[in-house]
Order: structure tokens, then sequence, then C-alpha cells
């Protein structure tokens, strides 16, 4: 098993500043519920996004997956990354620190 993040910036960058569309938001919305079912499933370790809301605004996702053509799959059917509302770039990652109980 193999670490990778992936960050993602939205595509329209007025979704942020301005507000979503209604189509954004209902994609948005199947994003977390995806993100979700890989963090109950075991797949993600933690997403989150920035809360800036302009053009430097981002979001990651680290998560494991056993090959690096499983991890561009894990973006690719990502809603937000899937219907083109967020653009997704995807790293290999290594995990050198990590202590669940400092993220609450």
């Amino acid at each position: 098993m193999q670490h990778y993040l992936y960050k993602i910036q939205p595509v329209r960058l007025e979704m942020f500043s301005e507000g979503p569309t209604e189509a954004e938001s209902r994609i948005v919305s199947d994003h977390f519920s995806y993100l979700k079912d890989l963090v109950e499933r075991g797949a993600v370790i933690l997403a989150g996004r920035t809360l800036n809301n302009d053009y430097s605004s981002f979001g990651i996702i680290i998560f494991k997956a056993e090959s690096e053509d499983q991890a561009r799959e894990t973006v690719r059917n990502d809603p937000a990354v899937k219907n083109n509302v967020m653009r997704a770039e995807l790293y290999p990652y290594r995990i050198a620190l990590l202590k669940a109980e400092n993220a609450e």
C-alpha cells in the first residue's frame, strides 16, 4: 500500500468568492459524499481545504492506494474532478509523522 496526495482547485475561481452555481453545489456535495465513503472504507487518511476564497484556495486529500494506476482512478472518479468543477494534481506522498489526536 502506498500513500498519495491530490490537490484540488476550483476550475471557476468565482465558485468560492461569489458562490457556487446550483450544479456546482450539487457536484461538490457528491464530492464530499465520495470522500466520506473513502474515509469510511479506510482509504482516505485526511481531506480538507484552505479557508481563503481567492485564486490560491485549494483542497488536499491524502489517501492510500495499491498502485499509481489505482490512485489515478481514485482521482478520476472524484465527482468534482469528473465533472470539471475541480482540477486535480496527483503526487506520490510519504507520511513522516502522524498523531491523529493532534488533529482534534
